[in-house]
């Protein structure tokens, strides 16, 4: 049972507890709560914020998402950096191991020291249930069996320390200083850092990369340097050495000199510039010499194949356009297309790759339906409850309709629709201007052809940026035919719309005036069923520009058929471009009256263009060609 519904029990294990505390939250802007994806590490992204209330855990348990605690882990990340530079500087210059730098050291060892003791009480992930853990005994067990426990011990003791308390004495030997090297185990801090910070989508990746690569190195750097230095002065003669060679009795000289010589070579070293002021004099650094630069040839790829990728990866949508425009300027050039098709083409390009993060259709895709749906209602609901065509509609057709609209931009005079070409879909504008060729501006195009399941009858046009949504033809049939009273709705709103057009409008478009003198309201009511007809017979032709090849919308026309008045074997008499489209009646007596109304003379036999004679109009399809006479 969710926490919203029924407090959990404290008694309550961690086995039955609701996974729901997995899920941390983050702030908005506007101070509200949402649940976000639960990182790989234990810990969430720095700047997450866990809701009042979301984790109940036992007394004196620390949840790892806990405000405090993430705030401390930052603070010891401070401290890995420090340990990470003393750690080979006080291998090196044993001086400042028992000098300056011993109460830093006992101080930082102090602060993990207290972290190992809050590790016993912080709550863990368990992999196999996806639950927090809070029993202190199997906290206890999981960290002590595990080998973090041993390693965070090592890497905290102050050995130098402990003995100069046991002994009395300072031991200035060198198994202080390698064994000062397993604080270097504190570093798995700041590799976890990085995951976080690379999966965090308010921090740049480009940059959280860099600063990485930087990271590592520096510490490369630093750590080679640092023990290029330590062999010089522990080898036997200190004048056969790199540094000895240059700086007479170097041992006694400032430390910060030697530090810098020491930078000086792993710099040049690292870069493979070698200016030879600085090489190696006996064996053992020639030695070392040969398995830093075998290193540096790694750390170098690596470092480039970063970079690379880093720069390539933002660059790649500009590659993609630019191979996309060349290839349709080779398209256009080898086809001859006109300049006018040309720029329209490359500005549709254009705009494309500059309104992709506007439109992110790869995102959308992979996200679940309810939230495509959501992000559609918020972003184009607004607009279809003012279209004309939708005015009335109920609430569910509209959320139906807007969930299947898809988002496009239309850079400025580029056409959106060709005149005369097949009805596929209708625009809506949401921001900008269209032009019908016919009509002058327009807040939607394409729907009359939709409507009629007639080729478009205007070119639609735009006069600046436009963005429109689009729903196919198929897509609002099938939602219509659910919603019969809305069908009615839409019916009204679309006819009211066509005779509020001027005459000389109305005469541009085939059949409409035929469609709205003989359009029954009546004919909605008959209607018990979404229809289901087969394809178009496409023998013979009408007075439009090819033949429309789907059925109307169910649940607001009937079957349309073109009636002919003459024998389909007479060719003089009538010609088939003659023919009238009409709303098939609901009887043959019906038919033969209306027939008798257009031609002005009654028939009585009803014959397909085959031949065959129609007994009943049930076996009509849509867009049959019937010949009475």
């Amino acid at each position: 049972m969710s926490r919203e519904t029924r407090s959990p029990s404290p008694l309550l294990s961690s086995e039955t507890r609701s996974p729901l505390p997995l899920l941390y939250r983050r702030r908005s802007s506007h101070d509200i709560n949402n649940l976000a994806t639960v990182s790989s590490s234990l810990l969430p992204a720095f700047g997450t914020v866990v809701g009042e209330g979301s984790l109940q855990l036992k007394k004196y348990v620390i949840a790892p998402y806990d405000r405090r605690y993430r705030w401390w882990q930052a603070f010891l990340v401070v401290l890995v950096v420090y340990s990470a530079w003393s750690s080979p500087f006080e291998l090196a210059f044993k001086k400042v191991a028992t000098g300056s730098l011993m109460p830093v050291d006992l101080v930082v060892d102090a602060f993990f020291a207290v972290d190992i003791v809050l590790t016993f009480f912080v709550a863990y992930l368990d992999k196999s249930t996806y639950l927090l853990v809070d029993d202190h005994k199997k906290i206890a067990i999981r960290y002590v069996t595990n080998l973090w426990f041993p390693m965070d011990v090592a890497s905290t003791l102050p050995f130098q320390a402990i003995y100069r308390l046991f002994s009395g004495e300072l031991h200035k030997g060198q198994v202080f200083g390698f064994l000062n090297l397993l604080r270097l185990w504190r570093l798995r801090r700041v590799s976890e850092l990085f995951t976080r910070l690379e999966k965090d989508t308010r921090f740049s990746y480009f940059w959280t990369r860099y600063c990485k690569l930087i990271c590592v190195t520096l510490f490369a750097v630093h750590s080679a340097g640092c023990f290029y230095f330590w062999m010089a002065t522990h080898h036997k003669s200190l004048a056969n050495t790199w540094i000895g060679s240059q700086i007479p009795d170097f041992e006694h000289k400032s430390i910060w000199l030697g530090y810098t010589y020491s930078m000086y070579w792993s710099i040049v070293t690292l870069a493979t510039v070698g200016y030879g002021d600085l090489h190696a004099e006996n064996t053992g650094e020639k030695v070392f010499s040969i398995f830093y630069m075998l290193f540096n040839i790694g750390l170098t790829a690596y470092l480039i194949g970063n970079m690379t990728n880093l720069i390539v990866h933002s660059s790649v949508r500009t590659f993609l356009m630019r191979d996309t425009i060349n290839e349709i300027l080779r398209y256009a050039s080898k086809n001859r297309l006109p300049e006018g098709l040309k720029e329209q083409i490359l500005a549709h390009m254009q705009l494309k790759f500059k309104t992709a993060e506007l439109q992110q259709e790869e995102v959308l895709e992979d996200l679940p339906k309810a939230i495509r749906s959501g992000i559609a209602q918020h972003l184009f609901i607004g607009t279809v409850e003012t279209a004309y065509l939708f005015k009335g509609v109920s609430d569910d057709l509209i959320i139906q309709l807007v969930s299947e609209m898809k988002a496009e931009y239309f850079p400025p005079k580029v056409d959106i629709i060709l005149q005369n070409e097949i009805s596929t879909d209708f625009y809506i504008l949401v921001s900008g201007a269209v032009f019908l060729s016919k009509l002058g501006s327009a807040d939607m195009a394409g729907e009359i052809g939709v409507i009629f399941n007639i080729p478009q009858p205007f070119t639609v046009r735009t006069k600046r940026l436009s963005q429109v949504i689009r729903i196919s033809h198929q897509h609002f049939k099938q939602m219509v035919q659910q919603h019969n009273a809305d069908g009615k709705i839409i019916i009204s709103n679309f006819i009211q719309y066509l005779k509020d057009l001027k005459k000389d409008m109305l005469d541009e478009i085939p059949f409409l005036t035929d469609l709205l003198d003989e359009f029954n309201p009546e004919h909605i009511e008959s209607i018990e069923g979404p229809q289901h007809h087969e394809e178009p017979n496409t023998t013979g032709e009408v007075n439009t520009e090819g033949t429309p090849t789907s059925a109307p919308l169910p649940y607001t026309f009937p079957l349309r058929v073109i009636i002919h008045g003459h024998h389909p074997d007479d060719k003089t008499t009538d010609d088939v471009h003659k023919g009238k489209l009409i709303h098939l009646p609901d009887s043959i007596e019906d038919l033969l009256s209306l027939a008798e109304k257009k031609f002005g003379k009654r028939g009585s036999t009803i014959l397909m263009a085959d031949g065959s004679q129609v007994e009943e109009l049930k076996a009509l399809r849509e867009n049959d060609h019937l010949f009475i006479f």
